[in-house]
């Protein structure tokens, strides 16, 4: 995280910085293929033991598979940030995942979605020049 990213939160915000995000997942080895073996998250091992579950470094910030009963679709999402999303696109489809059509739904950012095996939604998402 840059050292200003403080100076950049509203005056009086109560939430400074994302520190991680937490998915369920029913199957913490199947989740582990797909984030660490197809998607090339890397696992953690110093974080502490709360259950079932693993956590994962995405940059500077985590990602914490719970192992649980997954929820019906209920719109909630992982958003990835990635250089070059056509590439990310094709490089998943090689692997014979169901990945969307990439969309700008405003300027400057393109997304794709794809789902893991547990059916929780993964935004791949880029910045472009506007």
């Amino acid at each position: 995280m840059s050292d200003n990213a403080h100076e950049q939160q509203a005056d009086g915000a109560i939430a400074v910085a994302l520190h991680h995000v937490a998915i369920i997942v029913s199957d913490v080895e199947r989740a582990l293929q797909f984030y660490c073996g197809t998607l090339g998250l890397t696992q953690r091992t110093d974080r502490p033991d709360l259950g079932p579950g693993a956590w994962l470094n995405i940059g500077d910030r985590q990602l914490h598979l719970m192992q649980a009963t997954v929820p019906p679709d209920n719109g909630q999402h992982l958003a990835l940030l990635v250089d070059q999303l056509d590439t990310a696109v094709d490089r998943l489809r090689a692997q014979g995942l169901t990945v969307s059509d990439p969309v700008s739904l405003a300027p400057g950012h393109r997304q794709s979605m794809l789902s893991d095996p547990d059916g929780n939604l993964v935004e791949l998402h880029q910045l472009t020049p506007a």
